[in-house]
């Protein structure tokens, strides 16, 4: 047992992150798949399916929220268990664990509450029309019933990648994926269900994913587990989780703020057609950083348990490791679609127009894409050491201070208003992974300066 609770600490770090990023990668991959899926069964509805996938589509921003705040719980607080791990204080993870299980039953009935009075002016806010409200209000009442599936599932997933057991991490969503693909189809068609059939089989695939979560953080093979003594709140521990968390949750939540405001300028600027791009170049983004994000939650053990341990060469190898692979990730990727963009537009649609058009301005929208490479390392990598203020600031910079300002104020720059648009992405990409670079080495250095002094 104790070299399993050590290996994190011993293993060669290459072996490691290719042994923790691998299932991680699959499993964001795997999870993106089996929500387009569950788009295409609901498209596919006789005679509603176009008004009943635009319903679902209008209840998408309300869903990344809901996760987001699963991702707020555990994004603190496992790469803070990961830190207690390679102190060998297995008490404090636990602690960390039993709290973070207790503030997501509170959240979780919050946004319950929150959205059984709010849903409908909220789905009317996201852009739901006379004509698709009744399919995104059907599917809401069903999905809001499951929110606590959600939030345990999301978020105590992440309490078992952070103890190095990737692979399990990787079968809950796989568990999850398979019952819903396969429930979707018995619900939409066979029980004639539609688009609450489609609700009702995602909650029934989380819920029973949350069970083999629960049921491993119980069982001997975790090494820290969920204990009842635990679950009482504890201010001085679930503050520095959710400080840690929240540039998680900023970047997750965000999105739907993002999407508003480049469809408001889009439709304003280039209309319908412009505004279909952009739920393409969207998607294509979306699938580009699933990899990037997947490394780098592959690396957060690592990084996170040997800086517990003070080990200050192994958190320097481990950032630099996952910084090399995620640059040769995001170089490939950027070439691919520099080289073939009407192949990755063609993806996503077949109608000519919309494909031809996508096409011409992927290589604008998707132009500084290689420094994600850069971008997603240096920022998680703050996350894993337990620089909440950091990790923040630069969440914060590259959406809410540089892009939704560019969105609105290239357009006055540039002759192509619609063009200019577009444009907003990558130079928010390189004003942020320029500062990001400046503000990530200087204090990276300071602490390995530090961990090296304390060991």
């Amino acid at each position: 047992m104790n070299d399993q609770k050590t290996f994190l600490g011993t293993e060669p770090i290459g072996k490691l992150l290719l042994k923790l990023a691998i299932p991680t990668v699959i499993a964001q991959v795997v999870n993106m798949l089996y929500n387009i899926v569950d788009r295409i069964y609901i498209g596919h509805i006789p005679h509603t399916g176009a008004l009943a996938l635009t319903g679902l589509g209008v209840c998408m921003p309300i869903i990344l929220i809901v996760t987001a705040f699963a991702a707020f719980v555990a994004s603190g607080g496992a790469p803070k268990a990961s830190i207690a791990m390679g102190k060998n204080d297995y008490d404090e993870a636990e602690k960390i664990l039993g709290n973070c299980i207790t503030l997501q039953f509170i959240i979780s009935l919050s946004l319950m509450i929150i959205l059984k009075f709010t849903g409908k002016d909220l789905l009317i806010f996201f852009g739901a029309s006379k004509n698709t409200l009744p399919y995104a209000m059907s599917y809401m009442r069903i999905y809001i019933l499951g929110t606590l599936f959600v939030e345990l599932t999301l978020g105590l997933n992440a309490f078992i990648t952070a103890q190095g057991f990737a692979t399990t991490g990787m079968a809950t969503v796989l568990i999850g994926a398979i019952t819903n693909i396969v429930l979707d189809p018995i619900f939409i068609f066979g029980f004639h269900m539609g688009v609450q059939g489609a609700a009702l089989a995602t909650i029934l695939s989380q819920g029973l994913s949350c069970i083999w979560v629960v049921l491993f953080l119980r069982s001997k093979k975790s090494i820290f587990k969920i204990k009842a003594k635990y679950l009482k709140p504890e201010a001085s521990i679930i503050l520095p989780c959710l400080g840690l968390g929240a540039s998680t949750f900023v970047m997750q939540s965000s999105e739907s703020i993002i999407l508003l405001c480049f469809n408001s300028s889009l439709l304003k600027y280039g209309g319908d057609l412009s505004v279909g791009a952009m739920t393409i170049l969207s998607s294509i983004m979306q699938f580009a950083l699933l990899p990037l994000q997947g490394l780098a939650q592959g690396a957060q053990p690592i990084t996170s348990y040997n800086f517990g341990a003070r080990n200050s060469d192994r958190v320097k190898e481990s950032f630099f490791k996952l910084l090399k692979a995620s640059l040769f990730y995001s170089s490939i990727l950027w070439l691919l679609i520099m080289a073939f963009p009407k192949i990755f537009a063609s993806l996503f649609s077949s109608d000519a127009q919309l494909m031809n058009y996508t096409a011409s301005i992927l290589r604008i929208y998707c132009g500084a894409l290689i420094l994600m490479g850069i971008q997603i390392p240096c920022q998680m990598t703050f996350v894993s050491i337990g620089n909440a203020k950091a990790s923040i600031f630069l969440a914060v910079l590259r959406k809410f201070i540089l892009l939704i300002p560019l969105i609105y104020l290239l357009p006055h720059l540039l002759p192509n208003k619609a063009i200019a648009v577009y444009t907003a992405e990558p130079v928010a990409d390189i004003l942020a992974m320029t500062t990001t670079c400046i503000v990530f080495f200087l204090q990276f250095r300071k602490v390995l300066k530090e961990l090296k002094r304390d060991a």
